[in-house]
């Protein structure tokens, strides 16, 4: 127990000294650093006079100020408000300077004097004084706090509180419970009695009948239907209580099937091409002597969907894909490369040490076998049945990364949102013990996701026109699986989400029935974190959506899905999966397919496959926006991954530079063309004697979908300094290391900035 003593005279002063030769008079005042607290948010410990290292070569910008840990996140609150480090991208729920508690991965804790250093975790003792406080955060941000002004005591007692906050001893513990209570009760007035709990919530939520009875109609599965034997979870603690089943199954034998399934989970529809072919997911059976009856029984009620009555195909997703444990170990180390080693200006094997995490090579092996099984739903019309030991984990990468590369739809934002609806949260995917948010189970972490989201990546540099949302959309998206007040990421599946919800209600007084969606909303909500504005930045200039008009040989045309454009009738099937198993060499360490090593000319090659001639006739006719995409797998096509894993290396950020150059300038192209289209349709609009037409320079809707908007040639210029390769994120502030000058690394941004740089364009248009 501490007692109050009076100061004595040898007491040191931590704060700077006065100047004595100005009056009091003009002093001016203190500023109170206070943190912007969120509903049911409360600061557990503070310290005074923390410096913020900006960078390692010099302290001449470092900030001053204090740090604060609360239940929520840990925040810095710089004493200059004028602050360098300013990101584009303002969170309406966290500043510049904070970090969610669930987004740290280490809290290390140094004493440079004594040479100590200490990794803390949950009630552990420090048993010396810190100098120092270095955080590890899962989005790949380093930070470092010095305490040299700061009280031993006080810098001692911040640093133990966010490593005991950051490691909460159960679920209910994250902050999201207590904020999302608050913000229900304290939103009460602000909802109008009457109005529909799901409004302004496009995305469907698919634990609903309806949002999968819509899903069925929109892809023309017809013999297809919503079962509910899973309602309250009554067969499968993993799956959700609707499911989509071939309409020739019963209900009752698929209660007496499941349990001879790993978890009960039995087979998911995902989705049907329009040529009848169905997509499915399942479990193992787990009692080998019921399998041949089983398979027999499910294969032969898929076959009867398809209105050819094809054949049925089985890949085995655990003997042709790395495991969680590869990925997990691959992102590591790529993110050491990244992030934490020191870019050397003697070390020329920086490409080599990336090839050699394997990142990229998974990348590619999802990539694709997605790839073939697309071949064997659109050449082969065939339907697939995607096979893993709980079907958790790899199956929703793949069955993703196929609706992707065959329906526009899922390319669209709210589309994209509702594929990760279905395929990730209400189909299980276990994102409480991927992402370790109670950081109890480092061998259960694994970054799926993260993977998923980089394919994707790959997919959106390939065929920028094809998708309506953005890389720095992606990127957000990455993000939010690190703050704890939506729903979307915090579970492991839907009974564990009704589960902990309806304990959740009960004790925040929440009335019965409420919408779940209501008072623990999910993450696709944009409005909740940024603002319109902020969020235009996840709108695509290039799209090219359904219905949107273009110019082609002179002619103005529209794209519109139809079966012929849509689908290919090629024959055939690769050895790898002829009598709906997998045989052969598994698809990771096959080399000889076109599909791996596709060549600039697109030539024919002797003895090809089926499924190298449907890959090579794709690639030899123009892309179709709005049709199938194939994604290009040689080594030149596949690229790390920058704005997500670079953004925060301050010796990687290029100034002027990165593809925010060309975003800027399209974006502004984009936007004059929907003024100029909007100010044609008030011209056809106009009746005799309605006034005179609009100014051109008069106020226009602040509904304009680009986050840069064109300008008029009496607008001063806009500076150019934001954009940087790491836009709309700032690195200032982060850990720098040594310099990278003459280093592979410097090479590969230079060779970006060439590329990218807009500068002489700036000067001419």
């Amino acid at each position: 127990m501490f007692s109050v003593k009076p100061m004595k005279p040898t007491f040191k002063s931590y704060l700077p000294p006065v100047q004595t030769d100005v009056k009091r008079t003009f002093e001016p005042p203190i500023k109170k650093l206070e943190p912007k607290l969120l509903q049911g948010e409360i600061v557990v410990n503070e310290v005074n006079f923390v410096r913020k290292c900006i960078s390692a070569e010099s302290s001449q910008d470092d900030l001053w100020g204090k740090l604060i840990c609360t239940n929520f996140k840990v925040s810095f609150i710089p004493q200059d408000a004028s602050s360098k480090q300013k990101s584009q991208l303002s969170h309406l729920l966290l500043g510049d300077h904070d970090i969610p508690l669930t987004c740290l991965e280490q809290v290390v804790t140094v004493n440079d004097t004594k040479g100590k250093k200490k990794v803390l975790g949950s009630n552990q003792k420090l048993k010396f004084n810190p100098t120092e406080l270095i955080l590890y955060c899962k989005d790949l941000r380093i930070i470092r706090f010095c305490f040299g002004e700061a009280g031993p005591e006080g810098a001692k007692k911040v640093c133990l509180a966010i490593a005991h906050y950051s490691h909460p001893a159960d679920l209910q513990l994250l902050f999201g419970f207590e904020y999302q209570g608050r913000r229900y009760h304290e939103s009460k007035g602000e909802r109008v009695n009457g109005s529909t709990p799901r409004e302004g919530l496009r995305t469907p939520i698919f634990d609903r009948p309806s949002d999968l009875d819509r899903e069925i109609k929109r892809t023309g599965a017809s013999e297809w239907r919503v079962c509910s034997i899973n309602e309250g979870f009554a067969i499968s603690q993993s799956l959700p209580e609707y499911i989509v089943v071939p309409v020739s199954l019963a209900d009752e034998d698929l209660k007496k099937y499941s349990v001879f399934f790993t978890d009960h989970r039995i087979p998911l529809w995902c989705w049907n091409h329009p040529n009848g072919s169905a997509l499915v997911r399942m479990a193992v059976i787990s009692d080998p002597l019921q399998q041949r009856r089983i398979d027999q029984k499910v294969f032969t009620a898929i076959t009867k969907s398809h209105p050819q009555r094809s054949e049925v195909l089985r890949s085995d997703l655990d003997k042709c894909l790395p495991n969680i444990q590869d990925i997990q170990s691959g992102f590591v180390k790529v993110r050491q490369i990244c992030v934490i080693d020191h870019f050397e200006e003697s070390d020329e094997r920086w490409f080599s040490s990336i090839e050699n995490s394997r990142w990229l090579e998974y990348v590619r092996a999802f990539l694709k076998h997605s790839a073939e099984i697309v071949y064997q739903l659109d050449g082969k019309n065939a339907s697939v049945i995607l096979q893993e030991e709980e079907d958790r984990d790899l199956n929703c990468v793949v069955s993703s990364l196929v609706q992707l590369m065959l329906d526009p739809h899922y390319r669209s934002l709210v589309g994209f949102q509702s594929l990760v609806q279905k395929e990730w949260v209400m189909a299980g995917h276990r994102f409480l013990d991927r992402c370790n948010h109670l950081k109890k189970n480092d061998k259960e972490e694994s970054p799926l996701f993260l993977l998923f989201l980089d394919c994707v990546s790959q997919m959106i540099s390939q065929y920028p026109a094809a998708f309506e949302f953005t890389e720095s959309y992606l990127t957000v998206l990455s993000d939010s699986m690190w703050i704890p007040l939506f729903s979307t990421f915090l579970f492991n599946s839907s009974k564990q989400q009704a589960k902990h919800l309806m304990d959740f209600a009960k004790n925040k007084a929440i009335p019965h029935g409420e919408d779940q969606v209501v008072y623990f909303p999910p993450v696709w909500d944009w409005s909740q974190q940024f603002s319109p504005k902020d969020q235009t930045l996840f709108n695509n200039p290039m799209y090219v959506g359904k219905g949107v008009a273009c110019v082609q040989n002179g002619e103005v045309k529209t794209f519109r899905r139809t079966k012929k454009a849509y689908s290919h009738t090629l024959r055939g099937m690769p050895a790898s999966l002829r009598n709906g198993t997998k045989v052969g060499e598994d698809t990771l360490t096959r080399r000889g397919s076109l599909v791996s090593e596709l060549r600039s000319d697109f030539s024919p090659v002797k003895d090809e496959s089926p499924s190298e001639r449907f890959f090579r006739d794709w690639f030899s006719r123009p892309t179709d926006q709005q049709g199938l995409l194939i994604p290009l797998l040689v080594p030149s096509h596949l690229a790390l991954w920058k704005l997500y894993f670079l953004r925060w290396v301050p010796e990687a950020c290029i100034p002027k530079g990165g593809p925010v150059t060309a975003y800027r300038k399209l974006s502004q192209l984009v936007d004059e063309i929907e003024i100029l289209q909007n100010r044609l349709r008030q011209y056809k609009g106009r009746g005799p004697g309605n006034g005179p037409l609009p100014s051109p320079s008069g106020p226009l809707s602040d509904q304009r979908r680009m986050y840069f908007k064109a300008s008029s040639p009496h607008d001063p210029p806009s500076p150019s300094d934001v954009l940087t390769s790491s836009f709309p994120f700032s690195p200032t502030g982060n850990l720098c290391r040594g310099g990278n000058h003459g280093t592979p690394i410097s090479k590969f941004l230079n060779g970006a900035r060439i590329w990218l740089s807009t500068e002489t364009l700036n000067d001419t248009v």
